[in-house]
């Protein structure tokens, strides 16, 4: 019978006959030895009829043969019997499904594992026989794990692919099995597999530059920006700590954390030397060995209206251009104020530069774009002043109602938010044209001799206008002019009143030559021993002089000389 035969199912049939008649030929059936004694409550036979039926399941796996004996007795007296042994062979049906046990199990697995490593053993078994009790198995998902059989029933569970915990952190492996019946049947067995960390993974930021917009005068601490750098790595592996590489912002400063990065001025009024600043960020996990990644900040310092203009040191008009002018500028350095000089000319035309105020702010951008307003006087004055460049010019032309000076104050602001501003006097003073060209002259070349030193410590300035230095330049043209052509004419009347002037009378009287000489020493030497008054006129004193008594030869005798006066010493008229 197949071991699913149902209970009650006939089995079989025996029969015995007796040729005796009446009670001698009644025959009675009985079962007298089991073998195995557990068949006795398999089977159970019917006394009257000798049919054995089934009284319990079947189970090949535990009994696959029943043998027992029967005995057919009759009601004869003595009553006689026989004997007959039935075997009962069980044959084997497929209602046994495989089974898997797992006998060994390695786990964490760490995602480095080199390909091939063994992560369990498995035994995999079915109480079936034939082909029922034959066994496939597989592994469901496919990878990265795998199934090496090593022997009859015994399975490893291998590494087939190269593990990445932060892709997949834990596996539910399930070992399947099938036999190979039919209908066939299976089974399977969960394995849950974890996969530990390593430090595989450098910190990445989520952009490789960030921009950062700061203003300047950051307190100390303020916080400039946040950065965050992603580790999936987990524990010490995944925690990040961040600096400031090689030098970082100079006077800035860097706070790290373990998730994130900012940055912060280290001092009051943080100011870098420029607007602009490119430093990188590193971050590094705790794992070993140490990771790291970076990121690179652009910083733009936003500016702020924290500078007053400052007004610039004199290009050309100042009464004392040395000393005054530094002076000056040493007190407009001091207070964003200063006295500045400049000249104008009688009747000069309404537009016509006096000079330039020239200012400049350390700020940039809206903070540094400058305008001039004259605040002093107010109302319709001679004068006026360009709202952007600054230029001090006429609004009208100048006449003596105007007076002879005019004190302007001149106010330079810039666009900021509060607006700062410089305040300049200018002092004007009115003038002829040629004197005004003369003494913008004469202050360009006193400016231009304390140039250096002005320079460097001036804080105020103004610059004469164009029309001005021109004026000067022709103005000492003709000075030159003048001068050359007055020294030619007195050149001339001196030439001509040396030349037919009428010379003094010299009178002498006869007697040998005398040689007078002037010596390189300074002393007098004389070529006779007679002595000569020399008078000499006021003047310029000669190198060398030489002065010879006249030379004329004696009279004829008994002639009367021309002159009758004494003789007198010889004159020398200059």
């Amino acid at each position: 019978l197949p071991e699913s035969a149902a209970v009650g199912t006939l089995v079989t049939r025996v029969n015995a006959t007796d040729v005796d008649e009446g009670l001698n030929s009644e025959v009675t059936y009985a079962v007298t030895n089991f073998i195995p004694p557990s068949a006795r409550d398999v089977i159970s036979i019917n006394q009257k009829t000798g049919e054995i039926h089934l009284t319990a399941a079947l189970d090949f796996e535990e009994v696959n043969v029943f043998d027992f004996r029967i005995e057919a007795r009759d009601q004869g007296t003595p009553p006689l019997s026989g004997h007959c042994k039935v075997v009962l062979e069980v044959l084997d049906v497929n209602d046994n499904a495989p089974e898997v046990w797992v006998t060994s199990l390695s786990v964490p697995v760490a995602e480095d594992a080199s390909v091939g490593t063994v992560v369990a053993l498995l035994s995999v078994s079915d109480r079936d026989s034939g082909a029922n009790g034959r066994v496939r198995c597989w592994v469901w998902p496919a990878s990265p794990f795998g199934l090496e059989a090593t022997f009859a029933g015994s399975y490893s569970l291998v590494l087939r692919e190269a593990l990445d915990r932060e892709r997949v952190s834990e596996y539910e492996v399930e070992v399947r099995a099938e036999d190979g019946g039919a209908p066939s049947l299976r089974a399977s067995r969960g394995l849950r597999v974890p996969v530990s960390d390593v430090n595989d993974n450098a910190p990445a930021f989520a952009q490789a530059v960030y921009t950062v917009l700061a203003r300047e005068n950051n307190a100390a601490g303020a916080e400039l920006a946040r950065l965050w750098a992603r580790d999936p790595d987990e524990a010490s592996n995944g925690r990040v700590s961040y600096s400031v590489w090689e030098g970082g912002v100079g006077a800035g400063g860097a706070a790290g954390s373990s998730s994130s990065w900012s940055g912060a001025g280290s001092g009051g009024g943080w100011r870098p030397a420029s607007s602009y600043v490119s430093f990188e960020v590193r971050a590094v996990d705790a794992g070993s060995p140490p990771l790291c990644g970076n990121a690179t900040v652009q910083l733009f310092v936003l500016d702020e209206n924290d500078n007053a203009p400052a007004l610039l040191p004199p290009a050309g008009s100042a009464p004392e251009a040395g000393a005054v002018a530094a002076e000056a500028a040493e007190a407009a350095a001091g207070s964003g104020s200063g006295t500045l000089w400049a000249w104008a000319a009688w009747g000069a035309p309404a537009g016509q530069v006096v000079a330039k105020i020239r200012a400049v702010d350390a700020d940039s951008g809206y903070n540094a774009w400058l305008r001039y307003e004259l605040w002093e006087p107010r109302g319709k004055g001679p004068f006026r002043v360009g709202l952007y460049s600054g230029e001090v010019s006429t609004a009208r032309p100048l006449d003596e109602a105007d007076g002879p000076r005019h004190r302007l104050l001149i106010v330079v602001r810039d666009h900021g938010e509060p607006a700062r501003s410089a305040t300049a006097t200018l002092s004007v003073s009115l003038l002829e044209a040629a004197e005004a060209a003369l003494a913008a002259g004469s202050s360009s070349s006193a400016v231009a001799a304390g140039a250096s030193s002005s320079l460097s410590r001036a804080a105020v300035g103004v610059e004469m206008g164009g029309g001005a230095a021109s004026a000067a330049t022709n103005v000492w043209l003709v000075v030159a002019i003048c001068a050359v052509s007055s020294l030619f004419l007195l050149a001339l009347v001196l030439y001509g009143a040396s030349r037919w002037a009428p010379r003094a009378a010299v009178l002498s009287g006869a007697g040998p030559t005398t040689l007078v000489c002037a010596s390189e020493v300074g002393s007098w030497s004389y070529s006779q021993r007679h002595s000569r008054s020399l008078c000499v006129a006021d003047g310029a004193a000669k190198s060398d002089l030489m002065v010879f008594s006249p030379n004329f030869p004696p009279p004829p005798p008994g002639a009367a000389p021309k002159d009758t006066q004494p003789e007198p010493s010889a004159l020398l008229d200059t």
